[in-house]
């Protein structure tokens, strides 16, 4: 048997068709040929190369990657599911459709099963063209969707790096501008005390204002410190019973539940996954943000949760002045704010990081709520931490197996 590759050409033709670089694996001349005509009368241009064995097949891959492969099913000393192999060996996607002069419905689809693109029989070649435009039509989608997945990743990877840059010179910037500020607040303080009154009044107005906006700077840049530290400590996360951290929150809240009068109720809370101050620290904001916008009778404030498919769904409702629908998702955003710092003080960030623990711990947050008609905010936190769902699943079996051997012990039927 001859170890080289025969090249086939193309018939002459008026019109030139679709250009096909073939590979074709065939031991038998006019076969070969009879495929290739049957190509070139259906519109295809073929330049074609036909090989018998193992070492010429890669030999020619590596010279030249065909658009197809049409392989006979078996060779002499080897087979087209054989090419298939080598094609996956050299990371290739190439359509690889078996032309056979008898194979079988189940040896086919076990062919399909395995890799092959198609298969068409040697006495049915008029079929032979659509089966190779349908195998470069998917290849060609094949190749569309893993250029927008590879897009994608690349999208995402630029996004989180962007973010976790941002992240960085926003706790960066925040920490470092902390000492001058501090240095600015103190002397325009020192300078009011020093020289209240002994200028005239509107040095004393100027130097108020810059005391003033000294103090809501730092009190930003404070807000801003503490949102772009959420996150950073991943390992920090532990199981967390938020019954017992409810608890401590609501002591750390005890001044301003008293003063305002409050009633914080809660049903039996589940233990979670995550980084215990962050969560009391999600706690202490919405509830905090209860108390703050209360209407004009005492709050009263429910926290509670439930299972949720794989989530525990947590809810914190109130009674208070409620917000307006079309506020329900900007109330999430850093430094939004929907009131004026007269009406109720704060710098508007105690959602967002809300919104940042939540999501870091693979859950989301959402209000339900309209005006004059209190709150609703409610998040999800994965009802498993890591490998936490597997051990319930081993329990869950042993406890099966252990049950279904007291009752075989007993003499009593297993159902499955």
């Amino acid at each position: 048997m001859s170890t080289t590759a025969t090249k086939l050409g193309t018939q002459s033709s008026a019109t030139p068709g679709t250009k096909l670089s073939a590979l074709l694996v065939e031991d038998n001349a006019l076969d070969a040929a009879l495929v290739v005509r049957a190509l070139n009368k259906d519109g295809f241009e073929v330049t074609a190369d036909v090989v018998q064995d193992e070492a010429t097949f890669t030999k020619m891959i590596h010279k030249h990657v065909p658009e197809v492969v049409l392989a006979d099913y078996n060779l002499p000393t080897w087979t087209g599911m054989e090419a298939l192999e080598v094609l996956r060996k050299e990371g290739l996607d190439i359509p690889m459709i078996l032309v056979s002069g008898a194979l079988g419905d189940v040896t086919a689809v076990e062919c399909i099963r395995q890799g092959a693109t198609d298969y068409v029989l040697k006495d049915g070649l008029a079929r032979l063209p659509e089966v190779v435009r349908r195998a470069l039509r998917e290849k060609y989608e094949r190749g569309l969707r893993r250029k927008v997945e590879q897009d994608l990743a690349k999208k995402v990877d630029e996004l989180a790096r962007s973010n976790a840059d941002l992240e960085q010179f926003a706790y960066v910037a925040s920490h470092d501008l902390q000492e001058p500020l501090r240095m600015v607040a103190a002397y325009t303080q020192l300078l009011g005390e020093r020289y209240k009154g002994k200028l005239d009044e509107n040095a004393d107005k100027f130097i108020g204002y810059a005391t003033e906006g000294a103090t809501r700077m730092q009190v930003l840049i404070q807000d801003l410190l503490a949102f772009s530290r959420v996150g950073r400590n991943v390992a920090a996360n532990k199981s967390v019973d938020c019954s017992a951290m409810l608890e401590e929150v609501l002591q750390a809240l005890a001044a301003a539940i008293q003063e305002s009068g409050a009633v914080v109720t809660h049903g039996e809370l589940p233990t979670v996954w995550a980084d215990h101050t962050q969560i009391a620290q999600l706690f202490q904001n919405l509830i905090g943000n209860a108390l703050k916008f209360r209407g004009e009778s005492p709050p009263v404030i429910s926290v509670q949760a439930e299972k949720a498919g794989q989530q525990w769904l947590f809810s914190v409702s109130d009674n208070g002045i409620g917000i307006a629908p079309e506020h329900a998702e900007n109330i999430f955003v850093v430094f939004q704010r929907l009131h004026a710092r007269t009406e109720y003080p704060g710098n508007g960030i105690g959602l967002a990081i809300c919104k940042k623990i939540v999501e870091r711990n693979g859950g989301r947050i959402w209000v339900e709520s309209k005006a004059g008609s209190g709150s609703t905010f409610k998040f999800t936190l994965p009802l498993h931490g890591p490998d936490e769902h597997d051990g319930d699943e081993r329990r869950s079996d042993e406890h099966d197996r252990s049950e279904q051997g007291s009752e075989k012990e007993a003499g009593q039927e297993v159902r499955p």
